[in-house]
């Protein structure tokens, strides 16, 4: 299927950045689109379903004609008791992208599809693939292992392959995915999207504490720590981070730890992926994509010289 049409106006890489806890808001997002990559935010990054309509006004009215489309993520699961108000904005709206996270509901997907938006899943393994596939969405994104946040343990090649088996619809990848020409070898492993999140963190304009960014500078692979410690679901965190909030992370309890709610837990304890040890920098997302979009030209180049 590659990229929906109603996705390819304004895209000059095949990049989404992806909706962060804390971190996505209507500047990270508008500076992607204008630049010419999908911004995205979690709905419930603002406190309220008015707010959230507010952002997407924000967004629409900073957009430039030539932009490329915005998304937003829903949490649905049974937990999250505005999905269903904050569903009623983004049909009302007609957001071109919904991406959907812990739970695959077709009513969710087919009231998108109704006004001609398009759906992608995050899926971390196998079965969840086959239950977002049945439930009709239009791409999976494959949450590989080292991805920052609520990843998986999979390796790419082995999921992409797999979900490709019996998914023909887009395939969006996710890991350790910071340079362009990470963008370039996801493309020639089969996904028709990159999904970025650390890299985008490293951004003037994401909501991310300045002491958070410099910590992704400053980090490598080695610094990540994989736990579901804080938030009861595994995920990569950045561990000086759990140091500094006092968490052993080589004495990590396999439960959630007694820190409050989860929001209050993600401000202190700070997430990322692998992928941490590709960025050196914090700069404008606008020269970010530029960056981005030369080494991607660059790779692909490279590729071409070296075929047989």
């Amino acid at each position: 299927m590659a990229i929906p049409a109603s996705l390819k106006k304004g895209l000059k890489l095949p990049v989404i950045a992806a909706p962060m806890f804390l971190v996505s808001g209507p500047d990270l997002v508008v500076e992607a689109c204008n630049a010419g990559v999908i911004g995205t935010f979690p709905s419930l990054n603002q406190r309220t379903t008015e707010g959230y309509r507010d952002w997407i006004h924000e967004i629409k009215g900073r957009l430039k004609p030539d932009a490329a489309a915005f998304g937003v993520n829903h949490i649905v699961h049974p937990t999250n008791p505005r999905l269903m108000a904050d569903m009623m904005v983004t049909v009302e709206e007609q957001v071109p992208l919904v991406i959907t996270s812990l739970g695959a509901v077709r009513d969710v997907v087919e009231a998108v599809h109704g006004y001609g938006g398009v759906v992608f899943h995050d899926i971390a393994n196998i079965r969840h693939a086959r239950k977002a596939a049945q439930a009709g969405v239009d791409g999976l994104i494959l949450v590989a292992n080292g991805a920052g946040g609520h990843a998986g343990v999979v390796n790419p090649f082995a999921l992409v392959d797999e979900v490709r088996s019996f998914f023909d619809g887009t395939i969006i990848l996710s890991g350790c995915l910071s340079t362009g020409s990470d963008v370039a070898a996801a493309l020639m492993m089969g996904a028709d999207f990159a999904y970025m999140g650390t890299r985008f963190i490293a951004t003037t304009e994401s909501g991310a504490q300045g002491e958070y960014k410099e910590m992704i500078v400053d980090a490598g692979a080695s610094d990540i720590t994989y736990t579901p410690a804080v938030s009861g679901i595994p995920a990569n965190f950045l561990t000086p981070s759990l140091v500094a909030n006092g968490i052993d992370p080589k004495s990590l309890p396999e439960h959630k730890l007694d820190m409050g709610e989860e929001a209050k837990a993600w401000k202190t304890v700070w997430s990322a992926g692998q992928g941490a040890g590709a960025v050196h920098d914090i700069l404008p997302t606008a020269q970010l994509v530029a960056r981005l979009a030369d080494e991607f030209s660059q790779a692909c180049d490279k590729f071409d010289k070296k075929r047989l």
